[in-house]
């Protein structure tokens, strides 16, 4: 029932407009119902949970559960339980001045069960808006019972002249605060075990204990908790009991494909517009973009249990535009596109996102990330060009050899980080088989994204043991593997 709540400021008002109550896990149900009748997305914005997450969390909306999403970091949990403040009614009546937003047809609160008494179909109205009633709680060791549930204040106390016997003293914590409101608790197993255990009768019967007082408060929650793996943490866990009182436990995952990927990163990448329009990214760019966090997730120098973040792929594609934007500044050029070489600009976006394990100790975090930029291009070279065999005859032919033979009869070139477009195509124009190669495999390639390709190519070749690749302080150098060794004896 939609009302005016402009209007209507007193309960006698609320009564002749025949306004009935509901509790906040029947308003998600009906909303949610009505969403699905109407064909309308239920959680707009979340990619590839269409056929996984999504639909278990509308079942456990529809049972009207309480939520226990349980996935590793950056896998939208968050988002999803803020997503669910869509589904609450846009307005709900509450009494005047309750700090527990009480009902006015169910009040739960001294003050509020007296000023009703005192002044019945007079008692003051105010509404509150969906987006207010939504409030998150970050675990941490340090939160306290008080924090969450309420503790005597000494100074209400004080002066209003009360007893500490009398339950007016009592000055309440969040979760009481959240009544009629959805209440999420980011990674519950940060939460000492006793705090949990005060949780228990909330979820169950409505029950808070506050320093001996009893208070029947049937408080009207909404629960969603996040939690990573509990084999990752070592922090804590959820306790059993806790565990069974939450209705439904969700499992989140990474992104399945590429395209889901892409589709996240650029969603949600913070980006100047001027970024974009001067800085062109090619398709393939993005993909080996993406790539990285997929090699990372599979690694065996990164800790999978940890897991990495799609906040990787976000920050290393705001990375990579400001990488292109800082060089033609520098140099002076209107446009630029993305290069290869311009994912130098990523790797403190990568060092920071992956927790090693020991061996990744042992190779460092910057050249773990330079590992994986090289396994994302190898990973994806043969989508683009004949796949390099791992063990090949001899005197075997392959599409590679005119490049290889360029590299062992020349000097090599290097790329600068800083060569102005003009410059950096025309070293790559100058490696006459790098064109051939295109033309031969990549023919309706946009001229635009040839060059990234053909860097492609000659970084292919070095993930495969065809050409070497040094990182020297203002680019990179291109050389063959073996001839300059051989021609220096």
């Amino acid at each position: 029932m939609k009302l005016d709540h402009t209007k209507i400021k007193t309960l006698g008002q609320l009564k002749a407009e025949g306004y009935q109550s509901k509790s906040i896990k029947d308003e998600l149900r009906e909303n949610l119902l009505e969403k699905m009748a109407n064909g309308e997305d239920t959680f707009h914005g979340v990619w590839g949970y269409e056929n996984s997450v999504i639909p278990e969390l509308e079942r456990a909306i529809l049972s009207r559960h309480n939520i226990n999403l349980l996935g590793l970091r950056g896998q939208a949990k968050t988002r999803l339980a803020r997503l669910m403040v869509q589904l609450l009614d846009e307005w709900i009546p509450i009494v005047g001045g309750s700090e527990v937003h009480d009902d006015p047809f169910q009040p739960i609160s001294r003050y509020a069960t007296e000023l009703i008494k005192d002044k019945g179909d007079d008692t003051p109205i105010e509404w509150i808006h969906r987006d207010e009633r939504f409030y998150e709680k970050l675990a941490t060791p340090d939160v306290t019972v008080a924090d969450l549930i309420g503790d005597i204040d000494p100074i209400k106390a004080a002066n209003l002249k009360l007893s500490y016997a009398d339950d007016r003293v009592i000055h309440f914590g969040m979760i009481p605060r959240a009544n009629r409101c959805i209440f999420v608790i980011n990674e519950l197993p940060d939460l000492q075990a006793r705090i949990q255990v005060a949780l228990f009768n909330i979820l169950q019967e409505g029950d808070i204990q506050i320093r001996g007082f009893k208070l029947r408060l049937s408080l009207d929650l909404q629960f969603v908790f996040t939690a990573n793996p509990e084999d990752y943490t070592n922090r804590g866990s959820i306790v059993t009991p806790l565990k069974d009182r939450i209705g439904s436990q969700i499992l989140t995952h990474y992104p399945e494909n590429l395209e889901i990927a892409k589709k996240i990163t650029r969603q949600e990448a913070q980006l100047d517009k001027r970024q974009l329009d001067v800085v062109h990214v090619p398709e393939i760019a993005m993909d080996v973009l993406e790539q990285i966090s997929f090699e990372a997730r599979n690694s065996e120098y990164v800790d999978t249990k940890s897991g990495v973040s799609a906040r990787l792929s976000i920050t290393a594609f705001e990375n990579l535009l400001s990488t292109g934007e800082r060089r033609i500044i520098r140099s002076g050029d209107k446009k630029t596109t993305v290069r290869l070489t311009d994912f130098i600009g990523v790797i403190p976006s990568i060092t920071g996102k992956i927790e090693l394990v020991y061996e990744g100790e042992q190779e460092g975090a910057g050249s773990v990330a330079e590992i994986l930029v090289e396994d994302a291009i190898k990973s994806l070279f043969p989508s683009y060009f004949p796949e390099i065999a791992k063990l090949e005859r001899k005197d075997a032919e392959t599409a590679y050899d005119d490049l290889v033979h360029w590299f062992f009869d020349g000097e090599g070139f290097e790329l600068l980080d800083e060569d102005t477009d003009k410059e950096y195509r025309a070293k790559l124009d100058s490696v006459s088989p790098l064109n051939n190669l295109l033309r031969e495999y990549q023919p309706s390639m946009a001229k635009e994204d040839s060059y990234f390709m053909k860097e492609l190519l000659l970084w292919g070749l070095v993930a495969h043991k065809k050409l070497s690749k040094h990182r020297f302080t203002q680019g990179y150098q291109f050389k063959d593997l073996y001839g300059s060794y051989i021609r220096g004896l």
